[in-house]
């Protein structure tokens, strides 16, 4: 017997939003209902947008529109709040990256998603590229061996005017940090889940070239993994022009694997599109070298086919909804989102009181 779509709901109005509302109305197994936010006329505009009911009250929302799940896209410092509040009311809770901007909140919202047993999920839809899906498949196959070295790179700039283009952005209290939490996430998700779990972070951050902004615009660091593994990350947003991100993972076999995620323009959501695909762009696997310029026509083709941002927006939904339906985890869960957080602010840490800091 064939399912009723899900009754789903967005938190927040702003520019991800809208991704987000595009994506799900696109979806058959999708119900897109509601809009809920604290500003009542924001929300009102938004819901006429999309045709849906416009609410200022979670609960109020579950109760009165049948919601069933709700994807959190507000400023990064209130995802505790909504989607604890959501889980709490029984709906099932996709949360924006990142998951939190804190590992309390992270556990709060994990905590509220297991008392309620609602499905929680956190957006990294870069999981779902062909690309990403081929570096995995072969870590797991054992191509490379035993992962012991990657490398991510996110490079890319961002000016005076994105950062005065929401009030929120570029200060601690709006954003809950720079480089590291809004633009780094993807990556940062990726490593980790190539590489498997961290032991030790040491890392550096600060602002470089951005004197109107609180946060910081650059930031490096050197991880250890449990399982003998390192790694170096470097990620800024001071590095005029445009953007280039990768992340590649040795073997102890000697042979790599790797992933252009981004490259081109900056991407900035609901204000630009995604200029050129996402692909392998390391491939030293035994008898596979050759493969790397196929796979890469694969994945232009299919970039120039498509809407690359609701794509693969709509793949992590429907993978999220899929899991609502049938009581399992999603691709990226709660737990993986926290793994990310617990990254990102490790290095925070280590920064202010330079040393490394372990992971218990």
């Amino acid at each position: 017997m064939k399912r009723k779509p899900i009754r789903t709901a967005i938190l927040g109005y702003g520019k991800v939003a809208h991704v987000h509302a595009q994506a799900l109305a696109a979806l058959p197994m999708a119900d897109f209902a509601a809009v809920c936010g604290r500003d009542p006329e924001k929300a009102r505009l938004f819901a006429a947008r999309y045709g849906v009911r416009a609410y200022t009250d979670i609960g109020e929302m579950a109760r009165d529109a049948g919601i069933e799940a709700v994807v959190v896209c507000t400023p990064h410092p209130a995802h505790a709040e909504g989607a604890v509040q959501a889980a709490r009311a029984g709906l099932h809770v996709l949360v924006e990256k990142p998951l939190a901007t804190t590992l309390a909140d992270c556990d709060a919202i994990l905590s509220a998603a297991r008392e309620s047993r609602v499905v929680l999920g956190t957006v990294s839809q870069r999981r779902f590229y062909p690309s990403v899906r081929r570096v995995k498949a072969a870590i797991e196959a054992g191509k490379i061996g035993r992962p012991v070295l990657g490398l991510l790179t996110m490079l890319g700039w961002r000016d005076e005017a994105y950062y005065r283009s929401d009030p929120w952005r570029g200060s601690w209290a709006g954003e809950g940090g720079g480089v590291l939490v809004n633009q780094a996430p993807h990556q940062v998700d990726l490593l980790q889940w190539f590489m498997g779990p961290v032991e030790e972070v040491y890392g550096c951050q600060g602002n470089l070239n951005h004197p109107y902004i609180e946060v910081e615009d650059t930031a490096v660091a050197v991880i250890r993994f449990r399982g003998g593994g390192f790694a170096s990350l470097v990620a800024s947003n001071a590095q005029n022009p445009a953007l280039y991100g990768q992340v590649h993972v040795f073997g102890d076999n000697g042979a790599g694997v790797g992933v252009r995620t981004d490259k081109g323009a900056m991407f900035i959501a609901g204000m630009t599109t995604i200029t050129e695909p996402p692909v392998n762009d390391l491939w030293t696997v035994p008898g596979e070298a050759g493969r790397l310029e196929e796979w890469q026509r694969e994945d232009a083709v299919l970039f120039r086919s498509i809407d690359p941002i609701q794509h693969f927006h709509e793949r992590q939904l429907e993978d999220f909804l899929e899991a609502v339906a049938h009581g399992t985890r999603p691709l990226v869960d709660g737990e993986e989102g926290r793994k990310t957080v617990a990254i990102i602010e490790a290095i925070y840490r280590s920064s202010q009181e330079r040393r490394p800091v372990r992971f218990d």
